[in-house]
């Protein structure tokens, strides 16, 4: 039962949020239908993690720091109403991320590790190498979104929040698997 909770609130704060973004944002009959759609997704958020701390007890550190920040990139947006606020917010995630990462790289404290060592079994310095990967991947994700939003149309930054950064995300987090069985096999 508790693993099928854990499941279901990963899915409320990792993906609820994301969808009712893009729905919100493709059929609000607004003048700025971006303004609504942030609107829709920080209470979506901050609901989803309500009921995930109530059916887990917990809320996991990425998205309690993801839910910070979007409460106040998105609460600039709404109060300001000015869509640059939540345009740069996932670089402001993504670089605050790998600064932690980096930080952790630099100091010999794998801070991945402690997100996943209960689940995956890797020495220390197998834990700073995929920290090193993970932070220049959250890099190149912060890059990449200030080049979308700043050289294309807002419609077009949408559809790649919602359809590029979660496949390019997945794609990296599965070229890093072969790595990872090595590392645990030693």
């Amino acid at each position: 039962m508790k693993k099928s909770h854990d499941s279901f609130s990963k899915f409320l704060y990792d993906y609820l949020p994301l969808i009712v973004f893009f729905a919100c944002y493709k059929f609000a009959k607004t003048p700025d239908p971006l303004i609504t759609a942030t609107i829709y997704m920080v209470i979506t958020t901050f609901v989803t993690l309500i009921i995930a701390y109530i059916l887990t007890k917990k809320i996991p550190m990425v998205a309690l720091v993801s839910g910070i920040v979007l409460g106040i990139f998105g609460g600039l947006t709404i109060a300001l109403k000015d869509d640059i606020f939540i345009k740069i917010k996932p670089t402001i995630v993504n670089l605050l991320f790998a600064t932690i990462l980096l930080y952790g790289y630099f100091f010999k404290k794998p801070f991945l590790s402690y997100l996943l060592g209960e689940q995956i079994k890797m020495s220390n310095r197998a834990w700073l190498t995929l920290s090193m990967r993970w932070a220049i991947f959250f890099i190149f994700l912060a890059a990449l979104n200030e080049f979308i939003w700043r050289s294309f149309s807002t419609d077009f930054w949408v559809q790649f929040k919602v359809f590029g950064m979660m496949p390019i995300s997945m794609i990296f987090t599965i070229s890093q698997v072969p790595f990872m069985m090595r590392e645990m096999k030693k």
